[in-house]
């Protein structure tokens, strides 16, 4: 059976999309249970803080996404990421992740499937643009669930992520 390029860009794309709008999801549930103090303390000097997260968040995905399979100029400065210790509250920081995950779901929207099989150079690193964008759903993914974890911690809570969905049903053969 031949499977049509296109079909299949198509499905990678919407796969994508959906996956980076969970993540914000999950991120701005997350977010809504921490107040401003919270965003920024380091709970150890091994550990970043939620504003060190989301500050990253936005350099990779800008630097692979953006810069990578769009060409967009690389200003990015990986190393300050993790130094900033305020200057953004918690609005802010959720509104400038917003923004570059919004840029860069247009970016792969409006990817061809030979912009997705073209190899680019990302941080020293040979990928193609699905690696690209494989890479950034799953940077994303793994963060967000950093960002969950240390919430759970902070408010010893459950954030609700799925509430209203039945996680037990069995899959369908």
């Amino acid at each position: 059976m031949k499977v049509n390029n296109t079909n299949l860009a198509d499905d990678f794309i919407s796969n994508a999309l959906f996956r980076l709008d969970e993540s914000m999801r999950m991120i701005t549930t997350s977010l809504q249970f921490l107040d401003e103090t919270t965003i920024w303390k380091k709970p150890n000097s091994a550990s970043n803080s939620v504003g060190n997260i989301m500050v990253h968040l936005c350099g990779n995905i800008s630097q692979y996404i953006l810069s990578g399979l769009a060409g967009q100029e690389d200003t990015r400065n990986r190393d300050q990421e993790f130094l900033i210790s305020g200057g953004f509250n918690k609005t802010a920081l959720q509104d400038k992740l917003q923004k570059v995950i919004e840029a860069a779901k247009e970016v792969i929207q409006n990817s061809t499937p030979e912009q997705l099989l073209k190899q680019y150079t990302v941080q020293g690193f040979q990928l193609s643009g699905m690696g690209i964008v494989i890479h950034v759903v799953e940077h994303l993914s793994y963060h967000t669930g950093q960002l969950a974890y240390c919430t759970k911690l902070i408010k010893d809570q459950d954030l609700g992520f799925y509430d209203g969905f039945d996680l037990n049903i069995k899959n369908e053969s």
